[in-house]
């Protein structure tokens, strides 16, 4: 449902927010969150340039959060690096659909419902969850 590297942002955000202390470097997030650091790094310039992260070069440098979490949403991080793709216009790009035909439509109202359901939970939500599963950490039993 959303890319790679969507999942790779969401990922490194949610880290980041529950390490709130100090900026974290690209090596330390591309261990914790398991993702490859090169990937990493162009996930994490995205994030910057969208606002998302503040990003700090030299000794005790790394990326932090620039927002509170529960002024992020999971949609705001997927729409800074990979958003999703609504249906406008006739994928076939057929001249006599005007507007969407009967699949297109449905297929455009499951992608506003991911849409509106991204956009409704914050990542303080997502930390603050009352599921046992931890993001990004291994449980111990």
């Amino acid at each position: 449902m959303i890319s790679k590297t969507a999942e790779y942002a969401l990922r490194a955000v949610t880290c980041l927010a529950a390490d709130t202390q100090t900026p974290l470097p690209a090596d330390l997030l591309a261990e914790r969150t398991k993702v490859p650091r090169r990937y990493l790094t162009r996930v994490l310039q995205d994030l910057a340039t969208s606002g998302l992260l503040a990003s700090r070069s030299g000794p005790g440098g790394g990326y932090a959060l620039a927002r509170p979490t529960d002024k992020v949403t999971i949609l705001d991080v997927i729409n800074a690096v990979a958003p999703l793709e609504r249906i406008t216009a006739c994928p076939l790009g057929l001249k006599s659909h005007t507007a969407l035909c009967p699949l297109h439509a449905e297929l455009d109202q499951a992608f506003a419902a991911t849409e509106s359901a991204f956009a409704a939970v914050t990542i303080r939500q997502l930390l603050e969850s009352t599921n046992p599963i931890v993001p990004l950490r291994e449980i111990s039993p």
